[in-house]
């Protein structure tokens, strides 16, 4: 039974993917501009859009630094850097996509105001050695806003339904027999300063779901994008994967039922020289 994935990313670059992309960004998208104000990212600055996806991000980190500014978003697919690409034209951004590995990545010294990662360090087996290469292409005062998993298993539903639980707990361990760390979050502060970098900021940034609120489409469409992958994987049986459906459906059905999602953290780094 293999367990490693092939994969750039882990959950697929396909259109369900996409659209759960941007429902993912519709409910994190406020922590992500608190975040980029507490850094104080502004007009003409050279942002890194690291792990930039389809560009949900980058767009709006391109309104911000303005036209004066750049925002230089890198990817491993294709497929997300075109649409990145598409986003740009349309809306005449300055934004430069760019795909490759972050591995591959060249970057010029001292030539980026900021750099903001969501949920891309916790998918590769050297974060460290990335964020060594992008301290070295901040400027001197220059900022790291990253958001990543601080405790994937907080994820939890309320009441509690087996089927849909083991279903949680598979997603849990396959993330955990992948190359990279699901819960990279926690290590950042000791890695930002171990690169030398001046750690401002740390914010926890729980959500909690309920049938009728945005939050609860979140988890519910990673649900019905990943569980047939942990089917195809050997994680899960078919039958166990229905049965987390069937769970979920009822729970959705269940007045007061609340899901509480990953927590998730925000670590916000200074280069001081």
């Amino acid at each position: 039974m293999t367990k490693k994935t092939s994969q750039p990313y882990i959950l697929g670059t396909d259109a369900q993917e996409l659209h759960r992309l941007g429902i993912q960004h519709q409910i994190w998208a406020s922590e992500a501009q608190q975040g980029w104000a507490t850094a104080g990212f502004s007009a003409g600055q050279t942002i890194l859009d690291l792990g930039c996806g389809p560009g949900f991000c980058s767009k709006e980190l391109a309104y911000i630094v303005g036209e004066q500014g750049k925002v230089i978003g890198v990817d491993l697919d294709e497929g997300y850097i075109q649409h990145f690409t598409q986003v740009a034209d349309l809306y005449h951004l300055n934004m430069e996509g760019i795909c490759s590995s972050f591995n591959d990545l060249k970057l010029q010294d001292n030539s980026l105001g900021g750099m903001y990662c969501r949920w891309a360090l916790a998918w590769i087996p050297n974060p460290k050695q990335t964020l060594q290469k992008i301290y070295k292409a901040l400027k001197p005062g220059g900022k790291m806003v990253v958001h990543e998993y601080y405790d994937w298993s907080t994820h939890q539903t309320e009441p509690p339904l087996p089927g849909l639980n083991k279903a949680i707990a598979a997603c849990l361990k396959s993330f955990k027999e992948q190359e990279g760390e699901i819960d990279i979050g926690r290590e950042l502060p000791r890695i930002f300063s171990e690169i030398g970098m001046r750690v401002t900021s740390i914010r926890l940034m729980p959500k909690l779901g309920s049938p009728k609120n945005l939050v609860w489409q979140w988890p519910k469409t990673f649900y019905h994008s990943y569980f047939p992958r942990l089917v195809k994987s050997g994680y899960l049986t078919e039958t166990e994967a229905q049965q987390a459906f069937t769970d979920h459906t009822n729970l959705e059905k269940t007045e007061g039922a609340t899901l509480f999602c990953p927590m998730m953290v925000e670590v916000i780094a200074e280069k001081t020289t």
